[in-house]
Protein backbone atom coordinates (compact mmCIF):
# COMPACT_ATOMS: atom_id res chain seq x y z
CA UNK A 1 0.00 0.00 0.00
CA UNK A 2 1.39 3.41 -0.99
CA UNK A 3 1.62 5.83 1.92
CA UNK A 4 -0.56 8.91 1.70
CA UNK A 5 1.18 12.30 1.64
CA UNK A 6 1.82 14.01 4.97
CA UNK A 7 1.02 17.68 5.54
CA UNK A 8 1.93 19.84 8.50
CA UNK A 9 -0.51 22.09 10.37
CA UNK A 10 1.10 24.61 12.74
CA UNK A 11 -0.57 24.91 16.14
CA UNK A 12 -1.37 28.08 18.09
CA UNK A 13 0.26 28.94 21.40
CA UNK A 14 -2.57 29.46 23.89
CA UNK A 15 -3.27 29.27 27.61
CA UNK A 16 -5.65 26.49 28.70
CA UNK A 17 -6.56 26.26 32.40
CA UNK A 18 -3.65 28.59 33.21
CA UNK A 19 -1.21 26.34 31.38
CA UNK A 20 0.66 26.90 28.12
CA UNK A 21 -0.78 24.69 25.38
CA UNK A 22 -0.36 23.95 21.69
CA UNK A 23 -3.84 24.15 20.17
CA UNK A 24 -5.27 23.26 16.77
CA UNK A 25 -8.94 23.72 15.90
CA UNK A 26 -9.94 20.28 14.68
CA UNK A 27 -12.10 21.25 11.72
CA UNK A 28 -9.16 22.56 9.67
CA UNK A 29 -7.16 19.37 10.00
CA UNK A 30 -10.19 17.12 9.54
CA UNK A 31 -11.42 18.88 6.38
CA UNK A 32 -7.98 18.71 4.77
CA UNK A 33 -7.26 15.13 5.82
CA UNK A 34 -10.59 13.92 4.44
CA UNK A 35 -10.89 15.91 1.22
CA UNK A 36 -7.17 15.95 0.34
CA UNK A 37 -6.93 12.26 1.29
CA UNK A 38 -3.76 12.84 3.28
CA UNK A 39 -2.31 12.37 6.75
CA UNK A 40 -1.80 15.35 9.05
CA UNK A 41 0.95 16.23 11.53
CA UNK A 42 0.51 19.01 14.08
CA UNK A 43 3.58 21.24 14.23
CA UNK A 44 4.18 22.95 17.61
CA UNK A 45 4.66 26.70 17.38
CA UNK A 46 7.85 26.42 19.40
CA UNK A 47 10.76 27.68 17.29
CA UNK A 48 12.82 27.68 20.49
CA UNK A 49 12.62 23.87 20.59
CA UNK A 50 12.78 22.93 16.89
CA UNK A 51 13.69 24.54 13.60
CA UNK A 52 11.41 24.98 10.63
CA UNK A 53 14.08 23.38 8.46
CA UNK A 54 14.09 20.06 10.33
CA UNK A 55 10.30 19.97 10.36
CA UNK A 56 9.83 20.92 6.69
CA UNK A 57 12.09 18.13 5.50
CA UNK A 58 9.56 15.61 6.82
CA UNK A 59 6.48 17.16 5.18
CA UNK A 60 4.92 16.92 1.72
CA UNK A 61 3.03 20.18 2.21
CA UNK A 62 1.85 22.81 4.67
CA UNK A 63 -1.63 24.00 5.67
CA UNK A 64 -1.83 27.30 7.57
CA UNK A 65 -5.09 27.70 9.47
CA UNK A 66 -7.19 30.49 10.85
CA UNK A 67 -6.74 31.59 14.47
CA UNK A 68 -8.07 34.13 16.99
CA UNK A 69 -4.62 35.77 16.91
CA UNK A 70 -3.23 38.27 14.41
CA UNK A 71 0.23 38.57 12.86
CA UNK A 72 2.36 41.07 14.80
CA UNK A 73 2.80 44.34 12.83
CA UNK A 74 6.59 44.19 13.18
CA UNK A 75 6.52 41.07 11.00
CA UNK A 76 5.43 43.20 8.04
CA UNK A 77 7.64 46.18 8.75
CA UNK A 78 5.28 48.22 10.94
CA UNK A 79 6.82 48.21 14.44
CA UNK A 80 5.47 51.75 14.81
CA UNK A 81 1.83 50.62 15.15
CA UNK A 82 0.33 48.82 18.11
CA UNK A 83 -1.96 46.60 16.05
CA UNK A 84 -4.96 44.62 17.23
CA UNK A 85 -4.19 41.52 19.29
CA UNK A 86 -4.15 38.95 20.55
CA UNK A 87 -0.77 38.07 19.08
CA UNK A 88 1.09 34.77 18.91
CA UNK A 89 4.81 35.45 18.29
CA UNK A 90 5.65 31.73 18.46
CA UNK A 91 3.25 30.95 15.63
CA UNK A 92 4.47 33.95 13.63
CA UNK A 93 8.06 32.77 13.87
CA UNK A 94 7.33 29.14 13.07
CA UNK A 95 4.91 29.68 10.20
CA UNK A 96 6.91 32.37 8.41
CA UNK A 97 10.04 30.20 8.62
CA UNK A 98 8.08 27.13 7.48
CA UNK A 99 6.72 28.96 4.43
CA UNK A 100 10.26 29.86 3.39
CA UNK A 101 11.54 26.31 3.94
CA UNK A 102 8.67 24.61 2.13
CA UNK A 103 8.98 26.87 -0.89
CA UNK A 104 12.71 26.22 -0.90
CA UNK A 105 11.93 22.51 -1.07
CA UNK A 106 9.37 23.03 -3.85
CA UNK A 107 6.46 21.82 -1.68
CA UNK A 108 2.94 23.29 -1.52
CA UNK A 109 1.74 25.87 0.98
CA UNK A 110 -1.99 26.51 1.37
CA UNK A 111 -3.50 29.02 3.81
CA UNK A 112 -6.88 29.89 5.30
CA UNK A 113 -7.73 33.26 6.94
CA UNK A 114 -4.71 33.95 9.21
CA UNK A 115 -2.80 31.53 7.01
CA UNK A 116 -3.70 33.64 3.96
CA UNK A 117 -2.36 36.70 5.77
CA UNK A 118 0.82 34.85 6.79
CA UNK A 119 1.47 33.99 3.14
CA UNK A 120 1.11 37.65 2.14
CA UNK A 121 3.50 38.73 4.91
CA UNK A 122 6.00 36.00 3.99
CA UNK A 123 6.10 37.43 0.45
CA UNK A 124 6.78 40.94 1.74
CA UNK A 125 3.21 42.22 1.83
CA UNK A 126 1.47 44.21 4.54
CA UNK A 127 -1.87 43.90 6.34
CA UNK A 128 -4.80 46.28 6.81
CA UNK A 129 -6.96 46.39 9.92
CA UNK A 130 -10.61 47.06 10.76
CA UNK A 131 -12.26 45.15 7.90
CA UNK A 132 -14.97 44.18 10.37
CA UNK A 133 -15.85 47.82 11.07
CA UNK A 134 -19.63 48.34 10.91
CA UNK A 135 -19.15 51.60 8.98
CA UNK A 136 -17.59 49.86 5.97
CA UNK A 137 -19.54 49.40 2.74
CA UNK A 138 -18.96 45.65 3.14
CA UNK A 139 -18.37 44.25 6.61
CA UNK A 140 -16.03 41.26 6.65
CA UNK A 141 -16.78 39.98 10.17
CA UNK A 142 -20.00 39.48 12.11
CA UNK A 143 -20.67 41.60 15.19
CA UNK A 144 -18.72 40.67 18.31
CA UNK A 145 -20.26 38.48 20.99
CA UNK A 146 -22.34 36.24 18.74
CA UNK A 147 -22.34 32.43 19.05
CA UNK A 148 -19.72 30.79 16.85
CA UNK A 149 -22.31 29.38 14.42
CA UNK A 150 -23.69 32.89 13.79
CA UNK A 151 -20.18 34.28 13.33
CA UNK A 152 -19.59 31.77 10.55
CA UNK A 153 -22.96 32.50 8.98
CA UNK A 154 -21.56 35.89 7.90
CA UNK A 155 -21.45 35.38 4.12
CA UNK A 156 -20.64 37.53 1.11
CA UNK A 157 -19.78 36.90 -2.53
CA UNK A 158 -16.33 36.94 -4.08
CA UNK A 159 -15.47 37.18 -7.76
CA UNK A 160 -12.87 34.72 -9.01
CA UNK A 161 -10.26 36.13 -11.39
CA UNK A 162 -10.97 34.72 -14.89
CA UNK A 163 -8.34 32.19 -15.87
CA UNK A 164 -6.94 32.06 -12.34
CA UNK A 165 -6.06 28.92 -10.41
CA UNK A 166 -9.35 28.85 -8.48
CA UNK A 167 -11.57 29.76 -11.43
CA UNK A 168 -10.00 27.06 -13.61
CA UNK A 169 -10.06 24.30 -11.04
CA UNK A 170 -13.43 25.04 -9.42
CA UNK A 171 -15.16 25.85 -12.71
CA UNK A 172 -16.79 28.92 -11.16
CA UNK A 173 -16.87 32.67 -11.74
CA UNK A 174 -17.91 33.54 -8.18
CA UNK A 175 -18.46 32.02 -4.76
CA UNK A 176 -20.49 32.79 -1.65
CA UNK A 177 -17.94 32.58 1.17
CA UNK A 178 -17.90 32.60 4.97
CA UNK A 179 -16.10 35.78 5.99
CA UNK A 180 -14.64 35.96 9.51
CA UNK A 181 -11.73 38.41 9.45
CA UNK A 182 -10.88 41.83 10.85
CA UNK A 183 -7.56 42.07 8.97
CA UNK A 184 -6.70 41.56 5.32
CA UNK A 185 -4.22 42.41 2.58
CA UNK A 186 -3.05 46.01 2.40
CA UNK A 187 -0.06 45.79 0.05
CA UNK A 188 0.10 42.56 -1.93
CA UNK A 189 3.28 40.55 -1.49
CA UNK A 190 5.80 40.31 -4.32
CA UNK A 191 5.19 37.51 -6.86
CA UNK A 192 1.66 36.86 -5.58
CA UNK A 193 -1.28 36.86 -8.01
CA UNK A 194 -4.81 37.87 -7.05
CA UNK A 195 -7.26 34.97 -7.31
CA UNK A 196 -10.45 36.53 -5.92
CA UNK A 197 -11.83 39.85 -4.70
CA UNK A 198 -14.80 40.96 -2.62
CA UNK A 199 -17.32 43.51 -4.00
CA UNK A 200 -15.49 46.28 -2.08
CA UNK A 201 -12.18 45.40 -3.74
CA UNK A 202 -10.63 43.58 -0.78
CA UNK A 203 -8.33 40.78 -1.94
CA UNK A 204 -9.84 37.45 -0.91
CA UNK A 205 -7.50 34.86 -2.46
CA UNK A 206 -3.89 34.82 -3.67
CA UNK A 207 -1.58 32.36 -5.40
CA UNK A 208 1.95 31.81 -6.65
CA UNK A 209 4.20 29.07 -7.92
CA UNK A 210 7.77 29.58 -6.75
CA UNK A 211 10.51 26.98 -7.23
CA UNK A 212 7.79 24.56 -8.32
CA UNK A 213 5.92 25.06 -5.02
CA UNK A 214 2.19 25.83 -5.47
CA UNK A 215 1.04 28.53 -3.02
CA UNK A 216 -2.65 29.29 -2.48
CA UNK A 217 -4.34 31.30 0.23
CA UNK A 218 -8.00 32.16 0.80
CA UNK A 219 -9.30 34.72 3.27
CA UNK A 220 -12.56 32.82 3.77
CA UNK A 221 -13.28 29.55 5.61
CA UNK A 222 -13.71 26.50 3.34
CA UNK A 223 -13.27 24.19 6.34
CA UNK A 224 -16.55 25.30 7.96
CA UNK A 225 -19.31 22.77 7.11
CA UNK A 226 -17.10 21.56 4.26
CA UNK A 227 -19.25 18.49 3.61
CA UNK A 228 -22.12 20.73 2.49
CA UNK A 229 -20.18 22.80 -0.05
CA UNK A 230 -18.67 21.45 -3.27
CA UNK A 231 -16.40 24.46 -3.82
CA UNK A 232 -14.92 24.07 -0.33
CA UNK A 233 -14.30 20.41 -1.00
CA UNK A 234 -12.66 21.48 -4.26
CA UNK A 235 -10.21 23.71 -2.38
CA UNK A 236 -9.00 20.79 -0.27
CA UNK A 237 -9.00 18.41 -3.25
CA UNK A 238 -6.68 20.90 -4.95
CA UNK A 239 -4.44 20.73 -1.87
CA UNK A 240 -4.43 16.95 -2.18
CA UNK A 241 -3.33 17.17 -5.81
CA UNK A 242 -0.56 19.59 -4.87
CA UNK A 243 0.63 17.25 -2.12
CA UNK A 244 0.99 14.51 -4.73
CA UNK A 245 3.03 16.70 -7.03
CA UNK A 246 0.32 17.27 -9.65
CA UNK A 247 0.51 20.39 -11.80
CA UNK A 248 -2.32 22.76 -10.92
CA UNK A 249 -2.74 24.38 -14.34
Amino acid sequence: MTARPLFGVPADCRVVDDQAAQVLIDRYMAAAALHADAAALIVPARPDLMTAREVAARLDGLLLTGSPSNVEPRRYGRPDIVGNGPFDPGRDAMTLALIEEMIGLGRPVFGICRGFQEINVAFGGTLARDLGDADRSLVHHAASGLPIAEVFDHIHDVALVPGGLLARNLGRESLAVRSVHFQGVDRLGEDLAIEATAPDGVIEAISACINGAPVLGVQWHPEWQVDADAASQGFFALFGRALRGDRLD
